[in-house]
């Protein structure tokens, strides 16, 4: 029984130092990282093709927003729907709410030049698409 204590320690000492040598290289790469594979390439075009096939359910998602934040005050997700929500907060005299919502105004607020932008330029890219026959 000794003898079978004695072996199992000697085993265990020698991979131990087999574990400890052969983390010694790994360690010593460490400072010079390799490059990541990742099985994907870099962009080879501008996608212009995958643009074209997406166009009319960009466009109609772009149309959708604009239309919703343009709404009234009973369409969900409308500027006039969270004005009016500031407005409750404000009398009410939620100071913490009225903040967050204020925030959130000023934010979907600025969302409306930027969609607005984006259809036009959809637009533009229609327009491209259509004379590459790519549509």
């Amino acid at each position: 029984m000794l003898a079978n204590r004695r072996t199992a320690a000697a085993i265990g000492a020698v991979a131990l130092a087999g574990a400890l040598f052969s983390a010694v290289p790994a360690q010593a790469d460490a400072g010079s990282p390799a490059p990541a594979k990742t099985g994907k390439s870099a962009p080879k075009g501008d996608g212009a093709k995958e643009i074209c096939k997406r166009l009319p359910k960009t466009d109609a998602r772009v149309s959708a927003a604009i239309t919703r934040l343009n709404g009234d005050a009973t369409v969900p997700g409308s500027v006039a729907r969270l004005e009016q929500r500031v407005a409750n907060a404000q009398t009410e005299g939620h100071t913490e709410v009225h903040t967050y919502l204020n925030d959130r105004l000023t934010f979907r607020k600025s969302l409306l030049p930027t969609l607005q932008k984006r259809q036009a330029d959809l637009k533009s890219v229609s327009t491209w698409c259509s004379a590459q026959g790519a549509k």
